[in-house]
């Protein structure tokens, strides 16, 4: 277990310093991950069933901009688990950006995507 949080540690270090994406979008994503684990939520948890909802979608906009709006050559290239994991994740993925509605996608990052 302890070899999975060094290699995770190692994956988010990696990414966030890799030029190709853009410092908003990482200025984003670590604003998210800060509200996602801290205590402090803009729906209280206490309130059934909507008060998870907010983390659902937090976490679903950082899933979807790891597996949906990076290129996976970004991704991949710092990526220290398997294809197999990562094949899983990204469908994980695919199901949690249900829940985020698109205009919020299309106008919170900055990155665009490689045409090739």
């Amino acid at each position: 277990m302890k070899n999975f949080f060094v290699k995770l540690k190692n994956f988010l270090t990696e990414t966030a310093n890799d030029e190709r994406i853009p410092s908003r979008d990482k200025k984003v994503l670590v604003a998210m991950v800060a509200l996602l684990i801290s205590p402090i939520d803009i729906i209280p948890d206490w309130i059934p069933v909507i008060g998870l909802l907010d983390d659902l979608i937090i976490l679903a906009l950082i899933m979807d901009y790891f597996f949906e709006v990076l290129d996976q050559t970004i991704l991949l290239s710092h990526y220290p688990w398997g294809m197999k994991s990562f094949a899983r994740i990204r469908r994980i993925a695919g199901v949690l950006s249900f829940f985020v509605p698109n205009i919020i996608k299309d106008n919170l990052w900055k990155y665009t995507r490689d045409p090739f």
